[in-house]
């Protein structure tokens, strides 16, 4: 029962109560039942106003519950000039102004939070506690290379993705760095915070490969940049000097021998600093608009005695339509020249190189001996070689063009008999 149904029975019974003794005394005592009936009156009026006055405060606390719990703040009540009302009126207000302004600065620091995810340059992963994604932002899509549809509810655990892999063993609070691919550098971290009482975990991945390569390059550029200044002006002088005592050595046949290998060597080592300084001289792309295909066609071409003479055969697993790319054509030629010598090499004799596209990558599958996962991750690290004499200029050549391209690259094997070159566009 409600309060206010309370109040006017407990009235009513009173009431009735001092009516039914009045008419006791209304044929001994008429004069006394008129007074009497008078103050009943009285008393009923009075007490419809002090219900008036215990009511209405107790409909204005509902109306303001139910304006609350509709999440409506803008719901306001005006003074009545009773003190106590106004008191009450006073302090409803004042909390749906405060209330208000707090879901205003809460809405909008949410709006900032989602637009700052949104729009932020590292991955972010929002996890569940079995490790199903529940939400990403952009920047994920792109390291991942999957869209979100795909990636809702996937479970990192269960993933084949090599990221997503190598992000399911990371500990909360925990930090590392993984490469994939032996270029695509990213340092990982786990955390969580509380919502509502229980922790919420996510990953966040920030791609350092930018950062990596630039430093790489200046350091290794200042390097060789000296050392070519030193040689080259050394085998200039030296070779000069040598040419000179060949005029007075024609009685001496054996040391002209001796002479001309020395000249011969500092030839080959000028030859030598030439091939590491033409990485750090790498002007960046003169792009025009070319077709993927008639490049890939016209290199075969190009390396096709090379391929029949070691028995390989060239295989074609094209797009349908042609795919334009803006890139060098020069530089382009030269990463497809390095990668089909190390596919040749690493096929010996007796084997086949497949080119596939799609709009957008090109895959260069070979069916050579393959590559461990060791040497995988260090492929295209700078002047890294698996040859005996290997100077490992041409893969690092190859990573420097595809990266001022804006293109990503990967080699590694899949499976036994299948080595993948892949460029994305």
């Amino acid at each position: 029962m409600r309060l206010g149904t309370k109040f006017i029975v407990f009235i009513a019974i009173i009431h009735l109560v001092a009516l039914g003794l009045s008419f006791a005394i209304f044929f001994t005592k008429p004069l006394l039942f008129i007074l009497s009936e008078a103050f009943i009156l009285l008393s009923l009026f009075f007490a419809w106003q002090v219900y008036q006055d215990l009511i209405q405060p107790l409909k204005l606390l509902m109306t303001g519950v139910e304006a609350i719990h509709d999440r409506d703040f803008n719901v306001k009540f005006l003074k009545t000039g009773k003190y106590e009302m106004d008191q009450l009126i006073e302090v409803y207000n004042q909390m749906i102004d405060q209330l208000r302004t707090e879901r205003t600065q809460q809405q909008e620091q949410h709006y900032f939070l989602q637009k700052l995810v949104a729009t932020s340059p590292t991955g972010i992963l929002m996890l569940d506690f079995d490790q199903h994604i529940t939400d990403l932002n952009p920047k994920a899509e792109e390291i991942v290379g999957m869209p979100a549809r795909q990636l809702l509810q996937l479970s990192l655990t269960e993933s084949s993705h090599p990221i997503l892999q190598a992000l399911s063993r990371l500990k909360t609070g925990e930090a590392r760095t993984f490469n994939f691919n032996g270029v695509a550098l990213f340092k990982c971290q786990k955390a969580h915070f509380i919502d509502r009482g229980f922790p919420r975990y996510f990953v966040m991945l920030e791609e350092l490969t930018a950062e990596i390569l630039a430093a790489e390059k200046n350091a290794y550029g200042k390097v060789i940049r000296l050392m070519a200044h030193e040689v080259n002006n050394s085998i200039g002088a030296v070779n000069s000097i040598l040419d000179s005592t060949l005029y007075y050595l024609d009685e001496n046949p054996d040391v002209q021998s001796a002479v001309r290998v020395a000249m011969e060597r500092n030839d080959h080592l000028n030859q030598f600093m030439r091939n590491f300084a033409d990485i750090v001289r790498l002007p960046m792309p003169q792009k025009q608009r070319l077709d993927l295909h008639e490049l890939l066609q016209n290199m075969a071409k190009l390396m096709e005695f090379n391929a029949r003479s070691r028995e390989i055969t060239l295989e074609w697993a094209l797009h349908p339509q042609p795919i334009w790319l803006d890139a060098d054509r020069q530089q382009l030629e030269q990463v497809l020249v390095n990668v089909l010598k190390n596919a040749f090499e690493s096929i010996g004799r007796g084997g086949k190189v497949i080119f596939k596209t799609s709009p957008s990558q090109l895959e260069i599958i070979d069916s050579g001996s393959g590559i461990s996962a060791d040497v995988a991750a260090q492929l295209f690290t700078p002047f890294f070689s698996t040859k005996k004499n290997g100077q490992g200029i041409g893969l690092t050549l190859v990573r420097e063009i595809l990266h001022n391209h804006g293109f990503s690259a990967s080699l590694q094997t899949e499976e036994v008999g299948k080595t993948v070159f892949r460029v994305g566009f």
